[in-house]
């Protein structure tokens, strides 16, 4: 990730490499046990949504009542265990403001799953939704994504019922989580949602291909009546391609071939 020279305040990550990697210069294959799932995470949604505030709960544990505005994008990481794996949480904290469009949306890029959030007290940033939706899915395509409404303990000033936001995660075939990062209710649970719905993704075992193609019939063989039958007799390949992902570790890809 390079850095704007004229953004000094958007933070600089020099090296985003997957712990467990082996510093050998003859590049040898490291054991799959010793790969970290790593996943990138994008938060966004207008400004004074909570997102700032969110990734700071879940990754620091603190809550601030100061709203300060994010310039451009921010970063904060958290380990966890997920259904036996280790999974580093890469999260990214986006500006809401539209005059960041052109910053943010670089980094977008890479990312595997995404938080969409608005706030109960703001219709506007809920009525942009599907906008911020289209934004990431412009730069990455479909991804894991949840929709989040943040700050439902004030719910006596929403302007937002949860009732809505239920319908537009239907109408967008999301899940859908009300929370509050001030309270600490369901902060947890969307991350490990993504992180969840990420290694069932890597999990997905596809099924082998059990159709044999054969390559080279008779291409060894020779109509000529003069041809001798011996070692120019006809040939053939056989394909049987096999590939199979297992417990969110690498795909392995097996090709048999029978001459």
């Amino acid at each position: 990730y390079a850095r704007d020279a004229s953004c000094s305040n958007l933070p600089y990550v020099s090296d985003l490499r997957t712990l467990g990697a082996s510093n050998t210069t003859e590049g040898a294959t490291m054991r799959e046990e010793e790969v970290e799932v790593a996943i990138k995470v994008v938060v966004v949604g207008n400004g004074a949504v909570g997102k700032s505030s969110m990734i700071q709960r879940y990754c620091k544990g603190i809550f601030t009542r100061d709203y300060k505005k994010t310039i451009g994008v921010d970063f904060l990481e958290r380990q966890i265990e997920v259904e036996g794996e280790d999974v580093r949480l890469m999260l990214w904290d986006t500006a809401g403001q539209e005059e960041f469009d052109a910053i943010t949306k670089a980094y977008y890029r890479g990312a595997q799953a995404c938080v969409l959030a608005f706030s109960t007290v703001d219709r506007e940033s809920f009525e942009a939704i599907e906008s911020w939706k289209q934004k990431v899915e412009e730069e990455v395509g479909e991804i894991a994504m949840v929709i989040v409404q943040n700050k439902i303990d004030l719910i006596d000033d929403a302007l937002v019922h949860t009732t809505e936001a239920e319908d537009l995660a239907k109408k967008l075939r999301l899940r859908f989580y009300p929370t509050s990062v001030k309270e600490n209710l369901n902060v947890e649970e969307v991350f490990k949602y993504l992180a969840e719905k990420h290694l069932e993704k890597l999990n997905t075992v596809i099924e082998p291909d059990t159709s044999i193609h054969k390559i080279g019939e008779g291409l060894m063989h020779s109509d000529s009546p003069n041809h001798s039958s011996g070692k120019h007799s006809k040939q053939t390949i056989s394909l049987q391609p096999s590939k199979r992902r297992t417990q969110g570790k690498k795909s392995v890809f097996n090709q048999k071939c029978q001459i």
